[in-house]
This record gives C-alpha cells, sequence and structure tokens, in this order.
C-alpha cells in the first residue's frame, strides 16, 4: 500500500494557494455559461413560438425549441471545460506530486492499450477518448494509468444512436518477479463452444494459443475463467491469496468487469469504474471534498495494483 497524501496539509500548502487565486476565472466560467444558456432558452423560446404562429402546429416548434435550447446547455457546460480541466490538473497533478509521479490530464494510448486490445481486454469500439494519465513509480515498480471512454455506434437511420462500451482505467505497473508465460484473467464464460456450450478447452488470444486454467476456489471459478501458455505457472501466479485479492477488487468496483493479464514482466488490469479524478469545480467550496475524494481514487487503484501484485517469490527457471 502506498500512503495517501493528506488533503489538509495539501489545502493549507502551495495548492490551496493556486486554487485560491483561480477564483477570478471560475467567476468569469459561471457568467459565461449562465450568459450562453440565457441566450439559448431566449432563443429557442422566441423560434418555438414563431413556429408556431406559423404553422399553426405546436409539435414541430416545440421540438426544435426544445433542439435549441439543449444545444445551448450543451455549449454552456462545453466552455466551463477548460477551467474545469485547469483546477483539476492543478489539484491531481498536486496529488501526484505528493507520491512522487507525474500526472496529465490529456494523453494518447499507448503500449498499455494496445495490450488490452491484443488480449481482448476491452471490447470493440468505434471512437475513443483518453485522459488523466498518472506515471511513475509504485511500490519501486513502473507504473502506469490511464482513464479510457470507448464509444460505438448501433442502429442506423432515426435509431441511430451512441453507446458507451468501456468507462474505465488501464494500468500498468512492473511484476516483483519473473514470470514466463502469459496469463489472462477475465469474466467467466467468454469463450464458449457454439456460443452456449460448455468453456473452451484452448483458445487463440494475442496471439498465442493459450489453455483453460482449471482454479478451484469458492466463488472465483462461478465469475473468473484463467488462461496461460503454462498451466504449472499459472497455477502458481493466481494462488489462493491471490484469488482472495480479485474478489475483493471486484467487490470493491461493484463487479466491473475486471480482467488481469500477467505478460512480459507486467501486471496489466483494465477494469470498469466510470469516470474518476473529476476534481475540478467552479465553486472554491468543493476543492477540499473533491481533493480528498481524487486522493482516494488513486489510492483504491494502486492499493489495487500494489496488492495485485504479489511479494517476490522463488521465480522459475
Amino acid at each position: 500500500m502506498i500512503e495517501r497524501p493528506d488533503a489538509a496539509a495539501l489545502m493549507a500548502g502551495p495548492l490551496g494557494q493556486w486554487l485560491t487565486a483561480q477564483n477570478a476565472d471560475r467567476d468569469a466560467a459561471k457568467a459565461k455559461a449562465a450568459a450562453i444558456t440565457r441566450t439559448a432558452l431566449i432563443a429557442a423560446v422566441a423560434v418555438a413560438f414563431v413556429l408556431v404562429l406559423m404553422t399553426g402546429r405546436p409539435g414541430p416548434g416545440l421540438q426544435i425549441g426544445f433542439f435549441i435550447g439543449a444545444g445551448g446547455f450543451a455549449w454552456a457546460e462545453w466552455s466551463k471545460r477548460p477551467v474545469l480541466n485547469r483546477l483539476k490538473g492543478g489539484i491531481n497533478g498536486a496529488i501526484a506530486k505528493a507520491l512522487g509521479l507525474d500526472y496529465s490530464v490529456e494523453c494518447q494510448p499507448g503500449k498499455t492499450f494496445e495490450r488490452a486490445k491484443q488480449f481482448d481486454m476491452v471490447p470493440g469500439y468505434d471512437d475513443s477518448t483518453f485522459h488523466d494519465l498518472w506515471w511513475g513509480l509504485v511500490a519501486g515498480q513502473p507504473f502506469t494509468l490511464h482513464e479510457a471512454r470507448l464509444t460505438e455506434q448501433r442502429g442506423s437511420g432515426k435509431n441511430r444512436h451512441t453507446v458507451t462500451v468501456f468507462e474505465g482505467q488501464i494500468l500498468s505497473i512492473g511484476f516483483n518477479r519473473r514470470f514466463h508465460s502469459t496469463t489472462l484473467i477475465e469474466p467467466d464464460g467468454e469463450r464458449r463452444k457454439f456460443l452456449i456450450g460448455a468453456e473452451k478447452e484452448t483458445v487463440g488470444i494475442g496471439g498465442l494459443d493459450l489453455g483453460r486454467v482449471d482454479i478451484t476456489h469458492p466463488g472465483f471459478e462461478e465469475r473468473f475463467t484463467v488462461w496461460s501458455s503454462d498451466q504449472v505457472e499459472a497455477r502458481y501466479i493466481v494462488h489462493p491469496e491471490y484469488v482472495e485479492r480479485l474478489l475483493a477488487v471486484e467487490e470493491a468496483f461493484a463487479g466491473e468487469d475486471i480482467r488481469a493479464l500477467f505478460h512480459e514482466g507486467d501486471l496489466l488490469i483494465t477494469v470498469k469504474t466510470g469516470n474518476l479524478f473529476e476534481s475540478g469545480s467552479l465553486d472554491a467550496r468543493d476543492d477540499r471534498a473533491l481533493l480528498e475524494r481524487a486522493i482516494d481514487q488513486f489510492g483504491a487503484l494502486t492499493d489495487l495494483a500494489t496488492t495485485l501484485n504479489e511479494r517476490a517469490r522463488a521465480s522459475f527457471s
């Protein structure tokens, strides 16, 4: 476990002073958003009124007025984003600095995300956004964490809509001991014979042939399947203590599709968490609470990495 930063100490130091200095920009952002919202509402009412007078039918006018109002509201919210991102960057950056890490609001997908795709740890998607990148050393091991939101277009014509298929964390940490196989833990039942039959015995994942590993543990085998290129090493990695940790992590994140991959010296984890680390607010009274929440969120994820990263034991030769 890493020692979490003290929110009171951070607020009493340079971070608190910097946040106070942002109040003028917060007020300006709130005023701009309010002005956009007022203008949009006036335009929506005016257009709806004119169309009703012209057509004699309330339906089209009200519908177009609604879209104008909704568009104005979205524009108003978007206008806040630059200030909110700057505030989030300041708060999360202070947390990272206290932990000896680096942080960036914006990021591009790298090796960890490509590996997650390679091993089917994230679903297929049409569009993607990435943000909240943390990197450095955690417990002496190289560590990266970033958030991904993946969406897919479904339906056609008027029924075409966007669905979020994944929103959560992509986390990688160097493993504490050597291993020579590739082992993947994923939700149970995803690779069945003829879609509804028993699980397959061997599958091709990430360009490798992996076999199903039987892990006898109450609760685990009903919720997870283990695939590996080395049955013996897989059972060594996924030992009873590790199984308990994984089950506890899944419970902590409300069973949100946690997956783990041991490959080439790294432990890669994907977990659906929703949108985390949104620590920026236009209301200064929220700063302390949002700081504490971001510390707790990041702490939970780094605890996940360090607890699942078993202590070094005798390595395989």
